[in-house]
């Protein structure tokens, strides 16, 4: 039986409305995959801390770091170096300036609180860190772009924020934020401590909890900002150079990819649109900028509150540290 021409017509149609259904499914899957890739920069504050791996050039946190082949940030306080400007006696930030998965920042001379000290005084300790630095950098055909204040203390008003901000624009720098921190520096002070006493198994269970707890921080700010924004952002973390980090920062990361994030860089992490974004904080004290693009105080407070507790670290540091004062 000979078929009219509008059942070939008809046959068609429907073909062409099955590959528009195919590619609408598979245009759909992948901007659902593209909303739920996790990605975060890794940033290491108060470079270079001289906990020596081997000998007094090579770091036990660089030593790590060669090993997982991530890009990583660094912020460098230059008084860390003794304020010696010769480049052969500096090999320790040699060392780690050389490496070309390094990014460089500046994280200030003297770690100086901004809201503690004058304008004046800040901001000739800015430039003063960055003297050995930049002439490294150069070396290495690297350039010091990004900014980190110490503590995270931007100012203690409007006033003091917008001086200091306008400043590192006109020197060509990115004041640069952070999206998650686990206070490391308490459970290295506490890991540091059980090291000393040669008490083994103690350290190794506050590092396997500074683990935990920072993939808990990891899956509440990214409830939040996938919340918020619809899409998971490129987070920005932010921890230090210590021997904790030396030997647990590679199992952190290894979780990390466990859980499907991609290590980027902080240049890729900052395209970002959130970064965009105002910040509504004028205080000193050194928050999430999660907390910083909330404009109600009332719901940045309820946020803050809601974090995972570090209460348990937090206890036994003040213990610790109230110990070693009666000595």
């Amino acid at each position: 039986m000979k078929r009219s021409k509008h059942f070939y017509i008809s046959t068609r149609l429907n073909k062409i409305k099955k590959v528009k259904f195919i590619l609408t499914i598979i245009i759909f899957t992948f901007y659902q995959s593209i909303k739920g890739q996790l990605k975060v920069a890794i940033t290491i504050d108060d470079v270079p801390n001289k906990t020596f791996f081997i000998n007094s050039t090579k770091s036990a946190i660089l030593h790590s770091l060669d090993s997982l082949n991530i890009p990583i940030c660094i912020f460098i306080n230059e008084g860390k170096t003794h304020n010696n400007d010769s480049l052969a006696k500096n090999e320790l930030l040699n060392n780690w300036i050389s490496k070309k998965y390094i990014t460089l920042g500046n994280h200030s001379y003297s770690h100086f609180r901004y809201s503690d000290v004058t304008f004046e005084t800040f901001t000739n300790d800015i430039l003063k860190g960055e003297v050995i630095t930049k002439k490294t950098a150069k070396k290495y055909h690297k350039k010091l772009k990004y900014f980190r204040f110490p503590f995270n203390d931007l100012g203690k008003d409007s006033t003091q924020q917008a001086l200091i901000s306008n400043f590192l624009i006109s020197n060509n720098y990115q004041i640069t934020p952070f999206t998650i921190e686990s206070v490391d520096w308490m459970y290295n002070y506490v890991y540091e401590y059980y090291l000393s006493k040669n008490e083994i198994e103690k350290a190794k269970e506050i590092g396997e909890s500074y683990v935990t707890k920072t993939l808990e921080y990891f899956n509440y700010i990214e409830n939040i900002t996938t919340s918020k924004y619809g899409k998971s952002i490129s987070q920005i973390y932010m921890c230090h150079d210590n021997i904790l980090n030396a030997n647990y920062l590679p199992i952190l990361v290894k979780h990390l990819k466990q859980k499907k994030y991609s290590l980027i860089r902080l240049k890729t992490a900052l395209k970002d649109d959130v970064y965009k974004q105002q910040n509504y904080y004028t205080n000193k004290w050194g928050i999430s900028w999660v907390y910083r693009w909330v404009k109600d105080k009332e719901e940045r407070k309820l946020l803050i509150k809601n974090e995972p507790s570090t209460e348990d670290i937090e206890t036994l540091f003040q213990k610790i540290e109230d110990s070693q004062k009666l000595k």
